[in-house]
């Protein structure tokens, strides 16, 4: 195969590859690789493409062949990281992510997904710089300002969680999960009027939402809204009957109402009881 040749395998498989056609991509990346293998570039786009179909074990091991013929490719660490994260390896997952921002640091999607695994080891300190980066390289990424909004919440930090999510929501303003999240951090704050129009405003998006239909429930038992309280927790139940039942069983936000009959009655209802 001439330099020309694996020019063309390497764009078409690209091209495919940026098509969705992922299968037809990585036979483009075999058949280069079979003739030319020590092409790094090659080898980390088609980590990628076994990403995309799901293979992210092999997804690894074409990451690391990547990495060994170029110890500073970015994308193959950036890769790595991504299905060491989706295989359950968090910390190994950082690890690379933070390889990837010392060869790249204004990759946006890195510091995007190490804040993500950060946040989801409950490393929120750690997780709000990654994101504020995030939207300062990409300030159109309306999942970075989501996510710093919820690293500063889980900081208790809400009224800089509330300006995030001001701008998650001017970029989407149809994000359901969005609307919902602003109204739990209302609800933290006390100001639950604000608190249940987002929740509505969540179901305007999403009608079977239980999220915000379990929020407007919190929010109403905070004020010892007892019938609103119960008529909502019950739309919850409905929509998601494994998971907020048990949740309402401790939840503080219910404290006030806890003892009502109608509370108890809903809960043995669900089976909780």
């Amino acid at each position: 195969m001439s330099s020309n040749d694996a020019k063309t395998w390497y764009d078409q498989a690209n091209q495919l590859f940026q098509s969705g056609r992922y299968e037809g991509a990585l036979a483009h990346f075999d058949k280069l690789l079979a003739i030319q293998p020590r092409h790094f570039q090659a080898w980390g786009w088609r980590g990628c493409t076994l990403y995309e179909l799901g293979f992210h074990a092999e997804a690894i091991e074409s990451f690391e062949q990547a990495i060994q013929l170029k110890p500073k490719y970015a994308l193959a660490w950036h890769g790595l990281g991504t299905a060491q994260a989706k295989l359950g390896k968090p910390d190994e997952a950082i690890a690379s992510f933070t390889k990837a921002l010392k060869i790249d640091p204004n990759d946006a999607k890195a510091w995007y997904n190490k804040g993500h695994t950060l946040l989801s080891l409950s490393r929120a300190q750690e997780a709000v710089p990654c994101f504020a980066k995030a939207t300062q390289l990409n300030p159109n990424h309306y999942r970075s300002w989501f996510n710093h909004a919820v690293a500063l919440a889980a900081l208790r930090r809400y009224k800089e969680a509330l300006a995030s999510l001001g701008v998650t929501l001017s970029l989407k303003p149809t994000c359901d999960y969005a609307w919902s999240y602003k109204g739990m951090v209302l609800a933290k704050l006390n100001r639950h009027e604000e608190a249940i129009a987002s929740f509505e405003k969540s179901l305007q998006c999403k009608s079977d939402n239980p999220n915000a239909w379990y929020g407007k429930a919190c929010s109403h038992a905070l004020q010892r809204h007892i019938e609103q309280a119960v008529k909502y927790l019950d739309r919850a139940f409905l929509l998601s009957p494994y998971l907020y039942p048990i949740m309402a069983q401790t939840d503080p936000c219910f404290d006030r109402i806890r003892d009502s009959e109608a509370f108890r009655s809903l809960i043995e209802k669900a089976g909780g009881g």
